[in-house]
């Protein structure tokens, strides 16, 4: 802290008239100021108002100059009368602009300026310059009946008029500036006689605490004094001076006599303590805590050690018998010799040492909250007859003031004599006990050898029985292993059983897509072309037959599809492809997928993208529109009026859950698709993301539906990383919440992300009505519409249909016939290989797949094998639509792949794109 500047009393006097001349200084400036301000405004009145009237009058001047030349010229005839005219509408201008620049503070008085301008121009343009060149044109007659009218005279009273309110303005604004700047002197009146008042106290106040400040602080050392004088004895009180000047000197002074007799008084009262506190002790270390106790209270010591000097073979050991705020034991080293260390060393010299430069290594203090290096250390040594029997070592945080380095001088010099009879009586009563000690040892003994005789014969009857045991449990142990090793092969022949039947299962449904597909792809082909009704042979009923047809034929195939799919998830081989998928282009394929079902049911549609929504994320594109597609399919089918709701945002980090946070992920997404459907009970939620399961039977019955679509795509998304939630109330609608991670770095293991359904659980209450996984009906459009451009690909072409199936071959037949292609068909690949080796030339071949005899791929690889006609065409239509099939179609030599039932317009493009190239 920085020592505070003195201050006397003569210094006193000066400073308080100095800060009464500044007092007046800065009043002679604020005066000064608002005279300067005062002045500045009267000049400003003068100036500018009667600029202000000077200009007016001018202006007004121009006009009249400019009436009476006008009419001068009309009235005589003279050139004359027109200078005057012409001189007062060029400098008219020149005063107005300078006008108005001098009231571009007052905006009202520039606008009556511009109104009074435009009323001059008008007088201009209307009696003005029209006379004049009627006058230079001898028109006496127009002049006659111009001056019948006289417009020219109301535009001249309507400008006086104007001048008049103008004048009458600027006078009000002049009389109200006078009057703010009497208000102002009335001001600086008053503030000239409030800074006299306010000296005036400041002077007072001044020499009253100048005074005041000697007279108390002399009266407090006053009674100071006779307080201290009145204590008999008690000398604690001290004389509080606040000032510094000479007074504080005198105060100073008795108070450093006072602190030299407490002091005196504090040793010699510590020292009678220290004397009187061991006696009636007899053990050294007990001695030793107590001195190190009353000691580091005595001198506020945070920390000491007691060595006692021993004697063994390396010769006199000085041995720590006591320590003071010891931390474990670990308070200085257990002993030393004479001359080791500071405490050896102290022994040596017999003398004192004062250490205040502690270094960073020396044993910290230890407290609560942490540990301490100490400031200062003291030891000394203990004397009796001229010999060191102890060595004392203290720390502190503060250093050791010379008063307490002397009340621990004066206290060891009896110590030792205590100290060494201390040791004495300790070592009469060791060889006491030493000797009462050897006699209960041999008694000891003799029963410790009877015990021990007795123990280990019950010790051998113990291992006895625990040889009985381990036989018992070594037999336990090897039937125990036989029926695990039975238990193991049960489950091996279990685990073969489960896959064989994982196996058929997949054939099976393989077999049966291939035999449903198979008249399926006829259904569809022939009503197709039925309902496009080319030949206009059909009526409208019959057509309305063949729509039918064609649509149920769809929603079977959709069925066939559904079922494919959730046995792929159930055998875990579904292939999930990750890529890169573009999502600002999401609202856009919603919107036209969707639009034309929403007016179609005249239900609202809505798409929400939020900004923080990356325009990439990674995941299978494919599986991620089958969901959407399919939640938007299930809120359109059950909502009859309100509006459908797609919202795509980013989830915020404040929203991830901790297990969230472990996904590798760039970020998770949220799409909620929210409708003002029939809604579901709180008790069907978990019902409806089962296979074959609806909310109830009325639901089928009016809605339709297999069942399978939630089920599908909640696996859909488990497969991809996230999961599907539901909010829902009966009557007011549904939302289908689909969370999902961008997975940048690949699939993530489900049970990584199981958590999600735990976890959300808790927030989530309702869930939608459930949906099958469909395509939108969009309108029929005629084939041969939308193929009109390519009859001349098709023309004349050479088209090979291999089939077993009449009704494929008659439906595709028909159908390719129509756009101008020449057919020919085979019933196996053993007739096709014998219409290509009767050197028969096609365009193209569409081989089926499953065929008896020669199968698809077998024909493929003996036409590009043998045949070597690598470079024909050939598109593989197959009904079986399992894993890996377009793979091995490909391989056998397919050009291109197909899965059946056919759809016409993918048929026909396929076939274009091979024949044109």
């Amino acid at each position: 802290m920085e020592k505070k500047m003195r201050f006397g009393i003569k210094s006193k006097i000066i400073i308080g008239y100095l800060i009464v001349i500044v007092c007046l200084f800065i009043a002679f400036i604020v005066l000064n100021s608002q005279i300067s301000s005062l002045q500045k405004e009267r000049n400003f009145i003068i100036d500018h108002d009667i600029e202000v009237h000077d200009l007016t009058n001018r202006i007004e001047k121009h006009l009249l100059d400019m009436e009476t030349g006008q009419r001068g010229y009309i009235i005589t005839g003279e050139a004359s009368y027109l200078e005057p005219y012409n001189s007062a509408a060029t400098s008219w201008e020149k005063d107005y602009n300078a006008l108005y620049q001098l009231l571009n503070n007052n905006p009202n008085q520039q606008e009556k300026l511009e109104k009074i301008k435009g009323s001059i121009q008008d007088w201009i343009e209307a009696a003005g310059e029209p006379t004049i060149a009627l006058k230079k044109e001898n028109n006496t007659k127009e002049l006659q009946q111009f001056f019948e009218k006289d417009p020219g005279r109301q535009y001249m009273d309507d400008i006086r008029s104007q001048f008049t309110s103008f004048r009458n303005v600027e006078k009000k604004s002049t009389e109200t500036r006078a009057t703010e700047l009497d208000e102002k002197n009335q001001k600086i009146k008053i503030g000239l006689y409030g800074l006299l008042l306010f000296v005036t106290l400041i002077s007072l106040a001044i020499a009253i605490v100048l005074s005041n400040s000697i007279v108390n602080t002399i009266k407090e050392v006053t009674q100071t004094i006779k307080r201290i004088t009145a204590s008999k004895g008690e000398l604690k009180g001290r004389i509080k001076v606040r000032s510094n000047d000479e007074i504080k000197d005198l105060g100073l002074a008795t108070n450093a006599l006072l602190e030299n007799i407490e002091e005196r008084n504090w040793l010699q009262t510590n020292i009678a303590h220290a004397v009187t506190m061991y006696q009636g002790i007899a053990s050294v270390d007990k001695l030793a805590e107590k001195f190190l106790f009353t000691v580091s209270e005595m001198t506020q010591a945070s920390f000491g050690a007691f060595y006692v000097r021993e004697e063994n073979d390396k010769g006199n050991l000085f041995v720590k018998q006591a320590a003071f705020a010891d931390r474990k034991g670990d308070a200085g080293r257990e002993s030393f010799l004479i001359g080791e260390g500071l405490i050896g060393q102290a022994a040596l010299e017999k003398r004192t040492f004062v250490i205040n430069d502690v270094p960073d290594t020396y044993q910290l203090i230890t407290s609560g909250l942490g540990d301490v290096k100490p400031k200062s250390i003291f030891i000394v040594p203990v004397l009796f007859e001229d010999e060191v029997i102890a060595v004392i070592e203290l720390a502190s945080l503060h250093k050791f003031t010379v008063l307490e380095q002397e009340l621990i001088s004066q206290v060891i010099e009896t110590f030792g004599l205590t100290i060494n009879g201390v040791i004495r009586r300790m070592e009469i009563a060791r060889l006491l006990k030493e000797s009462q000690a050897m006699t209960e040892e041999l008694q000891a003994q003799s029963e410790e050898l009877q015990t021990q005789s007795e123990e280990l014969q019950m010790q051998s009857e113990e291992l006895r029985m625990i040889n009985e045991q381990l036989e018992e449990r070594t037999k336990d142990a090897e039937e125990k292993s036989f029926e695990l090793e039975a238990a193991k092969e049960d489950l091996e022949e279990k685990a073969h059983q489960l896959e064989l039947n994982s196996q058929y299962k997949s054939e099976f449904l393989a077999n049966m897509s291939h035999e449903l597909r198979t008249p399926l792809n006829s259904i569809l082909i022939l009503s197709e072309m039925l309902e496009e009704n080319a030949a206009k042979t059909l009526s409208e009923d019959e057509e309305e037959y063949a729509r039918i047809i064609h649509s149920s034929g769809k929603d079977l195939l959709a069925l066939i599809n559904d079922i494919l799919d959730l046995s792929k998830v159930e055998s875990g081989k579904l292939d999930i492809l990750l890529a890169e998928m573009n999502m600002s282009e999401l609202p856009d394929q919603i919107e036209r997928n969707f639009s034309h079902v929403a007016e179609q049911k005249n239900v609202q549609l809505k798409i929400n993208k939020a900004q923080d929504v990356p325009d990439i994320i990674h995941t299978d594109e494919k599986r991620f529109q089958q969901i959407v597609k399919n939640l938007l399919s299930n809120a359109f089918k059950f909502t009859e009026s309100g509006s459908v709701t797609v919202s795509i945002q980013r989830v915020a980090d404040h929203r991830l859950t901790t297990a969230m946070r472990t996904v590798d992920t760039d970020c998770w997404l949220e799409i909620a698709v929210a409708d003002t459907g029939i809604g579901i009970p709180k008790e069907k939620h978990q019902l409806i993301f089962e296979a074959f399961q609806q909310a109830d039977g009325a639901t089928v019955r009016k809605y339709g539906g297999t069942g399978l679509g939630l089920s599908i795509c909640s696996e859909f998304a488990k497969l991809l990383g996230g999961w599907i939630s539901l909010s829902s109330e009966v009557g007011k609608g549904s939302t289908f919440t689909l969370y999902l991670p961008s997975l940048s770095n690949g699939l993530i293991d489900y049970e990584k992300v199981n958590f999600a359904y735990e976890e959300v659980a808790v927030s989530v209450e309702e869930a939608e009505p459930e949906a099958e996984i469909t395509e939108i009906d969009h309108p029929v459009q005629p084939v041969e519409s939308s193929l009109q451009d390519d009859e001349n690909v098709f023309q004349d072409k050479r088209v090979l249909i291999v089939d077993d199936d009449q009704r494929n071959i008659f439906a595709l037949k028909t159908a390719l016939a129509k756009q101008g292609m020449t057919i020919m068909t085979a019933h196996n690949g053993i007739e096709c290989l014998e219409m290509m080796e009767n050197s028969e030339l096609f365009d193209l071949i569409l081989m089926d797949i499953m065929m008896p005899q020669m199968d698809g791929y077998e024909a493929m690889q003996k036409i590009r094998g043998e045949l070597k006609l690598v470079d024909l065409p050939i598109i593989a239509l197959t009904a079986k639509a399992m894993k890996n099939d377009r793979e091995k179609c490909l391989e056998a030599g397919a050009s291109d792949y197909i899965s059946k039932p056919l759809d016409l317009n993918q048929l026909f493009s396929v076939m274009r794109v091979w024949l044109v190239n």
